[in-house]
């Protein structure tokens, strides 16, 4: 299957309806065709993995085309000067959402970059930098605790951002960081606690979703058992 025909299948599958619903969850309508995930997934299935596939799907432009590229591209193929590429053309918080969560979080470059776009200005390049944080504490099983440790003094540098795409995932990063076991758990409700006396709104915010859900018994409860 190669670029055109996915193209030609996406543009089929197109519905105004859908990508009119996207825009009020804060999703980009430019380029967006307003195809299901699952759709995708679907559609990614078929093409299998192809790292030559996704570059073209990515340079098309469309919103769908580009989520596609990540569920198709080979963690082992892409190179830290791609992340960097497509990092920078994020422009809707799913794009950068689904491409840390099923691409970037797999490659042997996912915690230096994720350290490196935490501390950028532009707002969806920092998001992959929280976002990608925690797509590996959610994924990466095999690395050691302390691997995800080192991300919470960056999550509390950048706690008091108070732009909306990068306060929840930074909220979203130390929550997973959290719940990962016993010992980040305490980790992360320490750091939660010291977040919460900041002078900053968007910092509290943050702290207080995290330690009600990393407090609540049921996650306590998960990681005693």
């Amino acid at each position: 299957m190669d670029c055109a025909e996915i193209l030609t299948r996406l543009r089929a599958q197109a519905n105004p309806d859908s990508v009119a619903g996207m825009a009020r969850y804060g999703i980009n309508p430019q380029n967006t065709l307003g195809i299901s995930i699952p759709a995708l997934r679907k559609l990614a299935k078929e093409a299998g993995r192809d790292h030559a596939l996704a570059q073209e799907l990515w340079a098309s432009g469309i919103h769908e085309a580009r989520i596609l590229a990540a569920l198709v591209d080979d963690p082992r193929r892409v190179t830290p000067e791609q992340m960097d590429a497509w990092v920078e053309e994020f422009d809707s918080w799913d794009v950068c959402d689904q491409v840390c969560c099923n691409l970037f979080d797999r490659t042997p470059w996912a915690y230096e970059k994720a350290a490196a776009w935490s501390a950028r200005e532009e707002e969806f390049v920092k998001r992959a930098g929280f976002a990608l944080m925690a797509a590996l504490a959610w994924h990466d099983k095999k690395s050691p605790d302390s691997a995800l440790e080192a991300f919470l003094p960056l999550i509390q540098r950048e706690a008091g951002d108070g732009r909306n795409y990068v306060k929840k995932a930074v909220n979203w990063a130390l929550r997973q960081i959290g719940k990962r076991s016993r010992q980040l758990n305490a980790l992360a409700v320490q750091a939660a606690q010291e977040m919460a006396q900041a002078d900053s709104k968007a910092a509290r915010w943050v702290a207080a979703d995290a330690l009600r859900e990393l407090t609540s018994a049921a996650v306590q409860g998960r990681l005693k058992g």
